[in-house]
């Protein structure tokens, strides 16, 4: 019987109950994921009050998390190519339940930046990794809106921190939002026993019954011998120095440094507004539950936004459409800080989060479509780590437009600025090189 390509099998194949269960993991580690990320955007006013801090330094504590998030991105999401993708969602998910509950016990600025930091560690690197995993099992004609949605989870944790936010910071205080991210830590045991390893990694162990087992929950229907041989689209990597390289092989470097400037300048946009969202709305003039509700409204234009460009990503050039959305994240920003209506702020704000956390949610999937399955994680890793020095640099740089008090227009000007930056990477991308394009011409039966 000839060799079977597993990936070409996924390609080719039907969304069933295997897909299901990966979509099912990688949707709920994101919500948790979203969840812990945005907590402190919505618990920052409350945060600077109790510890007395200005808006220079809350800027630095914000930014904390996010540096760990870049590390975490680069290393951990490199590592799961080596360790294996269920073991590193485990270590991640223990990482930032722990420590972002753990930050809820903290009463000063540094132990609850350290706190963030750690937890931003694992925050960073399950995104990539969650990104490659969907990526990698998806039928073609489902993928973007696969990998889409399960981002899409990112907002509805934004929108659940948001909701708790409510609730327990004026019963609870702060610290409560806090605390509830230690729950996480039970879904461990069956996230290792029942979420697939990745096609590369076996390979790679020459774990070929793991592979064919894999293979019949891809296509039950196809007839599968115990003494068939499994394949995959990429060549074997033996090294981790060797992963790096591959992100610059075969035509893909320029390709990645436009990949890393996109994802600097959607993630700025991005973590600017989920630092200082809250408190920008407040010092328009309204309370904190109201402030809380842009949030909400935010976060609900990004799942929308996710979605629609998948779909579109599906049916169009994924390229053309990241593009698009990157300009109209750049004009949104703009009118937004010129709108003084209030209904027609929530309808901006909509719009806002569809074209800017809504377009980063995109480029994870467009990267994740981009790079070949052996080093996706390490391809979407890389991206999002050096990426999170645009992260890094937001909170910093609107804490202190706000310590200047300039008027509210100027520091979402100064937000959008990235879009149009964005925008002009993803132009510069070769879209020819892309594994999905090079995946269809790669049978599932190999001769």
């Amino acid at each position: 019987m000839p060799p079977i390509n597993v990936c070409a099998l996924a390609t080719d194949s039907t969304f069933n109950r295997f897909h299901g269960l990966i979509l099912f993991w990688c949707l709920l580690i994101l919500i948790i994921d979203g969840y812990d990320l945005a907590v402190v955007g919505v618990a920052l006013p409350a945060i600077m009050k109790d510890m007395n801090i200005d808006a220079t330094s809350a800027g630095i504590m914000a930014g904390s998390a996010l540096f760990g998030t870049m590390l975490g991105a680069i290393f951990l999401g490199t590592l799961a190519d080596r360790i294996g993708r269920p073991k590193m969602i485990a270590v991640c998910v223990a990482l930032f339940s722990l420590f972002t509950a753990g930050a809820g016990l903290t009463s000063d600025p540094i132990s609850f930046s350290v706190s963030r930091f750690i937890a931003g560690l694992g925050i960073g690197g399950v995104l990539p990794i969650c990104t490659a995993q969907m990526g990698e099992f998806s039928p073609a004609k489902l993928r973007i809106r696969l990998v889409t949605l399960v981002f899409a989870g990112y907002s509805v944790g934004g929108i659940l921190v948001a909701i708790t936010g409510k609730q327990l910071i004026e019963s609870h205080g702060w610290q409560w939002v806090f605390y509830v991210s230690v729950l996480p830590v039970l879904l461990i045991p069956f996230i290792l026993k029942t979420m697939p390893e990745s096609v590369s990694y076996l390979l790679n162990t020459g774990r070929q019954d793991e592979l064919r087992a894999i293979a019949r929950k891809i296509n039950p229907e196809r007839v599968i011998s115990d003494d068939t041989v499994m394949t995959g689209n990429a060549v074997v990597v033996d090294k981790q120095d060797a992963l790096v390289r591959s992100l610059f092989s075969d035509g893909r470097g320029f390709s990645t440094f436009m990949i890393w400037a996109a994802f600097m300048t959607g993630l700025f946009m991005v973590y600017a507004l989920n630092s200082w969202l809250t408190k920008l709305m407040a010092m328009a003039g309204f309370s904190l539950g109201s402030a809380l509700n842009f949030v909400i409204v935010f976060n609900a234009g990004a799942i929308a936004g996710a979605l629609g460009g998948g779909w579109l990503s599906d049916k169009l050039n994924i390229k053309h459409v990241l593009l698009c959305f990157y300009l109209a994240g750049a004009i949104a920003l703009t009118i937004l800080g010129y709108t003084r209506s209030t209904t027609l702020l929530f309808a901006v704000v909509f719009i806002v989060g569809a074209s800017t956390l809504g377009t980063q949610l995109l480029a994870y999937a467009y990267a994740g479509d981009f790079y070949p399955s052996a080093i996706r994680s390490t391809g979407v890793g890389f991206a999002s780590g050096v990426g999170r020095v645009g992260a890094i640099v937001a909170p910093v740089l609107i804490g202190w437009l706000v310590s200047l008090e300039l008027p509210l227009e100027n520091n979402f000007m100064a937000i959008s600025l990235a879009g149009l930056i964005g925008a002009a990477a993803v132009t510069l991308i070769n879209q020819s090189r892309a594994d999905s394009t090079q995946a269809r011409k790669k049978p599932a039966v190999s001769s």
